[in-house]
């Protein structure tokens, strides 16, 4: 059974390819605090269907190139808005 993630699109500029990240939950084993983990994945998007912000299921396949080894599955949830930075502007 390949390994199926659930994460959030955090960069679709690439032609075919998706940076997903995903976060998780987890419990120090001595601690026993939880704290939240965040890992990259890049994912093979074939038809260019994913956008910024979705969110997507990608699941796990033979390694397409050197950083890729997962495929998008599907497109979970479309990002409803897109939340744009304001650039500060300089006086001169």
């Amino acid at each position: 059974m390949a390994k199926t993630l659930t994460g959030i699109v955090t960069s679709a500029l690439r032609n075919k390819t998706i940076t997903v990240t995903v976060t998780s939950r987890e419990t120090h084993p001595i601690y026993k605090k939880q704290y939240t983990v965040s890992r990259k994945y890049t994912a093979h998007d074939e038809k260019n269907e994913a956008n910024l912000g979705d969110k997507v299921m990608i699941v796990e396949t033979r390694p397409i190139s050197k950083t890729k080894s997962f495929k998008l599955d599907k497109v979970l949830e479309k990002s409803v808005g897109s939340i744009e930075l304001k650039e500060d502007e300089v006086a001169a």
